[in-house]
């Protein structure tokens, strides 16, 4: 009887330890499946942080490419081809980010691609960098040598210009100058014997006899005289022989003309004029013209 009262408390106590045993280790499950689950949602949470900074950092690759194309360099070929290629990879990565749940496997491949796009990105940026510092230089030895052009220009123009004036004073100086002049009026008669008369109503022929001024730099040889006569009255005396002339820039007509053989000796040259009309009382100017240019004048006065 007494053995029997003491198998029972004994079973009884097995059957407390096994309860026990049960308990803690379902609480161990419980605390294993907490943990587990609490490190699912830290993974989760962690891969859609990562999601997050990829994709700021790929606005951030974009607005670079942008900031860097706003200079609107023209771009080589091959410049272009790079942009439209970093372009097309940050689409495929922000296609590859905007998926649902990604796996560890492409979580890490997508940071890869980034990483390569950061370098790449980076690379472009300093190319870009190079060629707009290659076009302002390129724009700046344009602009030198554009001022370098005008410049030269400017010079070639004052030189042309100074040759001119250089040309004008060589003609000036190298032109004929009357050195003196002598006009007497001459009353030719029937038999052809003539002799000097100062009034003007015997006069009907005039004789110029004039010397050449003395210059070195004048062309030796034959040089055209035009002589332009004024009447008393201020009206040039014109011929039909006369023709025109130009001189000091201005054309003109001529009441006579004639050639002279220039050699710088200072020899008279005659010349005699019959006029077609009668002498008026009065000065008569003769004006003569060589080589373009006014050579100097003289006058007469006939009672």
């Amino acid at each position: 009887m007494e053995n029997k009262q003491e198998q029972t408390p004994k079973k009884n106590s097995n059957v407390i330890y096994f309860l026990i045993l049960v308990i803690v280790a379902l609480l161990g499950t419980d605390v294993y499946l907490y943990l587990k689950k609490n490190k699912s949602d830290e993974k989760i949470v962690y891969q859609n942080d990562e999601k997050t900074r990829l994709e700021t950092e790929l606005d951030s690759l974009e607005a670079q490419i942008t900031q860097v194309n706003a200079g609107r360099t023209r771009m080589t070929v091959e410049m272009q081809a790079k942009n439209d290629s970093l372009q097309a990879k940050i689409k495929v990565l922000r296609s590859d980010l905007a998926k649902g749940k990604l796996t560890v496997a492409e979580l890490a491949k997508a940071q890869e691609d980034v990483k390569q796009l950061r370098y790449f990105v980076t690379k472009y940026t300093a190319d870009i960098e190079e060629l707009k510092k290659q076009n302002s230089d390129l724009t700046v030895e344009r602009d030198t040598l554009r001022t370098n052009l005008t410049t030269v220009a400017a010079k070639a123009s004052d030189l042309e210009k100074q040759n001119q004036d250089l040309n004008t004073k060589v003609q000036v100086a190298s032109a004929l100058k009357l050195g003196g002049i002598n006009v007497v009026g001459y009353k030719v008669k029937s038999n052809g014997k003539e002799s000097d008369e100062t009034k003007a109503k015997n006069v009907n022929k005039l004789k110029i006899n004039f010397t050449v001024a003395g210059n070195q730099v004048a062309a030796k040889g034959t040089h055209d005289i035009f002589f332009r006569i004024i009447d008393p009255t201020g009206n040039l005396i014109t011929a039909t022989d006369g023709g025109t002339f130009t001189a000091d820039g201005t054309e003109l007509q001529a009441t006579y003309r004639t050639s002279i053989d220039f050699n710088d000796d200072g020899k008279t040259y005659p010349v005699e004029w019959m006029s077609q009309q009668p002498f008026q009382k009065g000065t008569y100017t003769i004006i003569m013209y060589a080589d373009g240019y006014t050579m100097g004048k003289g006058s007469i006065y006939l009672k």
